[in-house]
């Protein structure tokens, strides 16, 4: 196979020297902490023409109290194959190998062991633990029980287009800006074919094979990922129609095999992943990804996992049973007109939340800041972008969004309009785009629910006397409170006045406004009385938070 044989033509010189670094790295990594990443290599006695459609690499990982878990490992261009993972016990864990070549004896019956320690860092995500559904299954928490929020960036095209040092600069302003997770693109896509240095993800359509060196780059960027604290949340399959997107192209089975590579080789990172993206996923095209989803997630991995679906779609009912299917992941798009804001505070996000089994519900593209409006052509503001995040978190049981701005997404170096998107208008480069107002609104979206036990609230819309958004739903107030009664908050997208029944808040409770905009509060009163009105000092939008400690 000609094109096999170019990406090793292009890597030999590497596999020599990746193989005398990983020697000396392994040797050194005998030691794992906790939640981290154990790396082992494996070198092959034998040439296949398709690594990763001719054989399967499997490792069994036996736990210091007994547990086993099996895991693919990943080839890595030439003989080079690697296993990643990471332990959840501390304690001396073992590993073995199957290989479905037994005749080689390089990557058959191979065994070894490595120590495992509690982790000593600062970062969250190595000394909570891994991601899982909370036990109510309303929203994500760490191992050890810390709630997890969820703030993800959109950043599609970064890890493919960015420079290395460029993307650090980016993740450090997430950090500041105290996001919690990157979104992005895996493979190649309608948006570029290959990553910045030209290489593809992969090669061919009906037998699929896999470009290592793309690999070994992308490898450095959901490094950075983790090491700045932030989950990697990566789209496996970007599905939407067109012979650009691997996850509409490709013959099932080979969805399956790119899938399988991908998860083998990012599975042991702190990741939550996305199956397809911008897809569609009903009738027979659900059932095909519910096979995919079978096939390629299983119990051992112990990552969280869902659909990007398209504008104003909800894969709940198609999903909600698959075993891998961990959330209800929506867009409601970047639609301006009524249709759209009545959809994501009137329609299945605010009605479809309470089916069984439980699970959280989080809209992962709303509105894009500078991006233009679907409708009106307007590009959307930090005070659009606000109203659809606080909507999103208060219509559903609060668990996260996500945030997403022009020129970001599409990792833009210059003034442009990003590829295949002209309507979207113009975007400015990501080094100017990374300080728009709304992302900068994030931050103090995210200190505002910090200051509470954003995990109690459910959607509360029965609390309001009157509401205005039945008749213009972008005026829709939006509410959710304690089972309790010790908590309520409510979003005002244009101020004004809200008149509240507040029997079932706890009598005594104070009240206070929050700035959405700048992270500043006001003094509102106490709770005195059945209904009561509040009214903000102005008719920007405003945040009411009734506590009663």
């Amino acid at each position: 196979m000609k094109h096999i044989n170019s990406f090793l033509f292009t890597v030999v010189v590497g596999v020599f020297l990746t193989l005398s670094c990983n020697t000396s790295a392994l040797a050194a990594s005998s030691i794992v902490e906790q939640w981290t990443r154990f790396e082992d290599t494996l070198i092959s006695s034998k040439d296949y023409d398709n690594p990763i459609q001719d054989i399967k690499v499997t490792v069994e990982f036996t736990s210091p109290s007994g547990n086993k878990r099996m895991f693919f490992a990943f080839w890595n261009g030439g003989r080079l194959w690697h296993v990643r993972f990471s332990p959840d016990e501390p304690g001396n864990w073992t590993y073995k190998t199957l290989c479905s070549d037994r005749n080689n004896k390089g990557l058959h019956n191979q065994t070894g062991s490595f120590q495992c320690e509690k982790y000593r860092g600062v970062l969250p995500l190595y000394r909570y633990g891994e991601l899982r559904l909370s036990g109510n299954r309303r929203y994500f928490e760490y191992a050890d029980g810390t709630p997890f929020f969820w703030l993800a960036d959109t950043v599609w095209c970064g890890p493919l287009l960015s420079d290395l040092n460029d993307w650090n600069i980016f993740l450090k302003d997430r950090v500041w800006k105290e996001f919690t997770a990157i979104q992005f693109v895996m493979t190649q896509w309608r948006m570029t074919k290959t990553d910045a240095e030209g290489n593809p993800t992969f090669l061919g359509k009906d037998r699929v094979a896999v470009n290592p060196v793309y690999f070994q780059r992308l490898d450095k960027y959901v490094d950075a990922i983790n090491d700045a604290g932030l989950v990697a949340v990566p789209v496996l399959l970007w599905a939407i129609r067109g012979d650009d997107n691997p996850g509409y192209y490709l013959p099932e089975d080979q969805k399956i095999v790119l899938a399988e590579y991908m998860i083998a080789r990012y599975g042991a990172h702190q990741v939550i992943w996305f199956l397809g993206g911008d897809g569609n996923y009903s009738g027979e095209n659900a059932e095909t990804w519910k096979r995919i989803g079978r096939a390629v997630f299983n119990k051992d991995q112990h990552r969280l996992a869902t659909m990007h679906v398209r504008g104003r779609n909800w894969v709940g009912r198609e999903f909600r049973n698959e075993p891998w299917f961990s959330f209800i992941g929506y867009q409601s798009g970047h639609g301006d007109d009524e249709k759209t804001f009545r959809w994501l505070n009137q329609g299945p996000p605010s009605t479809e939340w309470n089916n069984e089994p439980n699970l959280p519900v989080i809209n992962i593209e709303p509105n894009y800041e500078a991006h233009n409006g679907y409708t009106y052509r307007k590009a959307h503001n930090d005070h659009s972008v606000r109203r659809a995040a606080y909507w999103s978190l208060l219509v559903s049981p609060t668990a996260g969004v996500t945030y997403g701005g022009q020129g970001i997404w599409g990792w833009h170096t210059k003034v442009q309009a990003p590829a295949a998107h002209l309507s979207a208008g113009l975007g400015s480069p990501w080094y100017i785009a990374k300080d728009l107002p709304g992302a900068l609104s994030m931050k103090y979206l995210h200190q505002f629910f910090k200051s509470i036990e954003w995990w109690r609230l459910v959607p509360a819309p029965e609390i309001l006397t009157e509401q205005p958004g039945k008749k213009d739903a972008s005026k829709f107030i939006a509410a959710a409170k304690s089972k309790e009664g010790d908590l309520l908050v409510v979003y005002l997208p244009e101020g004004g006045s809200v008149t509240l029944k507040t029997d079932s808040i706890k009598k005594g409770a104070t009240a206070r406004w929050y700035h959405p905009r700048t992270g500043g509060w006001l003094d509102a009163g106490k709770i005195e009385k059945s209904p009561q009105t509040f009214k903000a000092a102005d008719h920007n939008d405003w945040v009411l938070l009734i506590e009663a400690k």
